[in-house]
């Protein structure tokens, strides 16, 4: 029987920061205009870390199946090619965390109404997509693409509206920041495999372009966490403490250094872990700075 370590460890926790991140922030936002709903915050950030969960199961089975993990692997070990977890086991477990999912999600979905009903069948849809069938999201080369749409401004402005049943502007955009630095996260992935993504026939963004652009696209997403607070502030001088968040970006400018040259794959582990760290505290930072 696979252990409570096995299922931690394929459960892949450096990951969570991407899904809990724009959760914080839509949940600060909403606090900040007095319509905290501390109930929907915390099923927002219980569903969130199910979909993620899920979509890592599912991603470890699916990748055994389709070849993708081998014993050569440079990343951290993946239970299923490992036989920690049978196939079978694993595509239960994937059922039974989307089910979770769905279950923390159904109060959301009868308080936003319609909006949370979409966004939730679509967020469950492309955790699914995301490695399966034979023409998967990560296959096609457009799974940074959704990463950032889901991990960014979906995810931050459905918190934020299930609590205020409203939204705005500011929302729209402070979600970008948290979706381009998932987008860097799984782009340090993507450069550390790209030599097996490519044997196995997954087409990732990085074996389609080179290795070389994993530095440059992750550069830019640096980029856009960059902004996003700067505009905040411009267009909204009561609320610059936000300008706080940028104190967590210089951790995330080292990690874009050591790309450039690293080939090491245990170093791009501690890159990858370093970029969700990045993540969350930027969010920390980004949240408090935008409540008071």
């Amino acid at each position: 029987m696979p252990t409570a370590a096995t299922w931690l460890a394929a459960s892949r926790p450096k990951t969570l920061p991407a899904a809990l991140s724009p959760v914080l922030i839509g949940t600060a936002m909403a606090f900040a205009d007095d319509g905290l709903h501390v109930l929907s915050a915390i099923l927002c950030a219980v569903s969130a870390a199910c979909i993620q969960i899920a979509t890592n199961f599912h991603n470890d089975v699916a990748d055994y199946e389709k070849g993708s993990d081998t014993p050569n692997r440079k990343g951290p070990v993946r239970v299923t090619a490992a036989g920690l977890v049978s196939p079978s086991t694993m595509k239960r477990a994937t059922v039974g965390a989307f089910g979770m999912a769905i279950l923390a999600g159904g109060y959301l979905m009868v308080r936003g109404g319609w909006p949370i009903v979409v966004i939730g069948i679509f967020s469950i849809l492309f955790g699914i997509l995301y490695t399966g069938g034979r023409r998967s999201l990560a296959s096609l080369g457009l799974a940074d693409l959704f990463v950032f749409v889901f991990f960014g401004p979906v995810a931050v402005a459905g918190t934020y509206y299930v609590q205020t049943l409203t939204i705005n502007a500011p929302v729209i955009i402070a979600g970008l920041a948290p979706g381009a630095l998932s987008v860097a996260i799984l782009l340090v992935n993507n450069t550390r495999d790209v030599g097996e993504d490519a044997l196995s026939g997954k087409r990732t963004l990085i074996v389609r372009l080179g290795r070389q652009w994993g530095a440059r696209l992750y550069g830019l997403c640096l980029g856009v966490a960059s902004a996003v607070p700067i505009v905040l502030a411009l267009s909204h001088p009561a609320s610059s403490t936000v300008l706080v968040a940028l104190l967590a970006l210089p951790a995330g400018v080292y990690v874009l250094h050591r790309m450039r040259s690293e080939t090491d794959g245990a170093r791009f582990n501690q890159f990858l872990a370093r970029t969700a760290q990045v993540l969350l505290l930027y969010s920390i930072l980004f949240s408090i700075g935008w409540a008071v």
